[in-house]
């Protein structure tokens, strides 16, 4: 068993040791005989006792870990999307800057003209929508890797000025729902399932 699989069972076991009464309200999620079922990294995810599943395998990395954080965290309160933050706006995160942009921004600017076509299908596996403003680029859009939190994804092709860029932004409130670390990790894989996607 590797340390990774040795901690989301840790974090399974504290969470079903004393599991709130309003667990699926809070995530949310629905309920199901032993466990709760949710959207995560633009697939379905289950947790149980036992095991944290994204679609029918068991997920034994990284991604599993930020599951089980963002159950033992969880609050009730809602989502709130704007203002929204950058990364460097978060608790603690000056450690972990360079390799967000690196790992969520700049591993995308080479297809933001596929991320462009393949939008709608990018934001409905996400549970997304795609943003119409002036101010959000060339083209936006908002992807839910987790229930409550949320990823503003800015892009602008290059000019005869400016090099292509990709700006990735949380939502207000994000870090009530998880660690700054864990909350990299979170905008990384969801930069990796973008291009899965593609």
């Amino acid at each position: 068993m590797s340390n990774y699989e040795d901690i989301i069972k840790n974090n399974l076991q504290r969470l079903y040791s004393q599991i709130p009464a309003d667990l699926a309200e809070k995530l949310p999620a629905s309920q199901t005989d032993n466990g709760f079922l949710f959207s995560a990294f633009g697939e379905s995810c289950h947790i149980t006792p036992e095991t944290i599943k994204i679609g029918d395998n068991a997920e034994t990395g990284p991604a599993g870990i930020v599951i089980s954080l963002y159950a033992l965290q969880i609050d009730a309160v809602a989502c709130q999307l704007t203002p929204f933050k950058a990364f460097r706006e978060m608790p603690d995160s000056m450690p972990y800057v360079g390799a967000f942009a690196s790992h969520t921004e700049r591993v995308l600017i080479d297809h933001i003209d596929k991320i462009e076509l393949e939008a709608d299908r990018i934001t409905q596996q996400f549970n997304g929508s795609q943003k119409e403003r002036k101010d959000a680029g060339d083209f936006s859009f908002i992807l839910y890797p987790l229930p409550k939190i949320a990823l503003n994804y800015i892009f602008y092709r290059a000019d005869d000025e400016f090099p292509a860029t990709v700006t990735c932004l949380f939502s207000h409130n994000a870090a009530a729902f998880l660690p700054t670390d864990a909350l990299a990790d979170t905008s990384e894989y969801t930069s990796k399932k973008i291009l899965d996607i593609l």
